[in-house]
C-alpha cells in the first residue's frame, strides 16, 4: 500500500476519539461531529515492492529452475516515545523465508533499510540492517526477526501555534464556517505536510531484484 501523508478523519463521537488518542496528539474537534487526530509520531510502513526479495542461483536466470531463496516481511509493528525533544520510533517485523535446495544447513543474511521521510519526499535519514535466517539440514523454511528505529526532532513534528489555532478554532453548528474543513486550507495543508514523518522499512534490493518485484 502506498504511503502518503494525510490527516486521518473519523465520523465518530469526539469523546470516544479523545479516549483512544495518546498524549502528544492533537485532537481536532470542529463542533459538528467531525474530528481528526494528528500524532507527533511518524507513521510506519513498507514501501511498494520492497517487502519481498528473491535470489537466484544464477542472477542472469530468473526462472523457477534457478530460484534460490524467497523471503517476505510480515507482522510489522511499531512503538513510539514522544515524551522528549527527540521522538523515538521503533518497528519490529518478521521475515519468513523459503529455499529451493534443502540439502545441508545454511545461513542466509538479507539486508534491509529503515528510512525516515519528511513531507512525503524529503529523505531525512537512512540506515541498513541485516536479518539472519538459519536453515537446518533438510529444512525448507526459516524465520527471522528484525528491528528498526529512528529519531525525529519534536520541533519539526509539531505544528506552529498559528496553524494549531486555525485548526482548533471552535465552530458552532449553524455558523457559515462550520461546514468548512480547516484542513482544506492550502496553508494548513502545507504546514501539516511539513510536520508529517514516515519511517519506511523494506529489503535493501538490487536494481535487478526491484525490477523482478515490479514486473513479476
Amino acid at each position: 500500500m502506498k504511503l502518503r501523508v494525510r490527516a486521518l478523519f473519523a465520523l465518530t463521537a469526539v469523546a470516544a476519539l479523545s479516549a483512544c488518542s495518546n498524549e502528544g496528539e492533537l485532537v481536532i474537534d470542529q463542533g459538528v461531529g467531525i474530528a481528526s487526530v494528528l500524532s507527533l509520531c511518524p507513521s510506519v510502513g513498507i514501501p511498494d515492492y520492497t517487502g519481498d526479495v528473491t535470489t537466484f542461483r544464477n542472477p542472469a536466470d530468473t526462472t523457477v529452475a534457478s530460484l534460490d531463496v524467497s523471503a517476505a516481511m510480515t507482522g510489522l509493528r511499531s512503538d513510539c516515545n514522544d515524551t522528549s525533544d527527540k521522538i523515538y520510533a521503533e518497528a519490529t517485523f518478521t521475515v519468513n523465508a523459503r529455499r529451493s535446495d534443502t540439502r545441508g544447513a545454511r545461513t542466509v543474511e538479507l539486508p534491509y533499510f529503515v528510512t525516515v521521510v519528511r513531507g512525503g519526499s524529503a529523505v531525512v535519514s537512512k540506515r541498513i540492517g541485516t536479518v539472519t535466517l538459519a536453515f537446518a539440514d533438510g529444512q525448507e523454511r526459516a524465520q527471522g526477526t528484525g528491528k528498526a528505529g529512528a529519531y525525529v526532532n519534536r520541533a519539526d513534528a509539531a505544528l506552529p501555534e498559528d496553524i494549531r489555532e486555525k485548526i482548533t478554532k471552535r465552530r458552532r453548528a449553524g455558523d457559515a464556517e462550520a461546514a468548512l474543513d480547516p484542513l482544506a486550507d492550502p496553508e494548513v495543508r502545507a504546514a501539516i505536510a511539513r510536520t508529517r514523518f514516515e519511517m519506511l522499512v523494506g529489503f535493501q534490493l538490487t536494481e535487478a531484484q526491484l525490477k523482478y518485484n515490479v514486473t513479476r
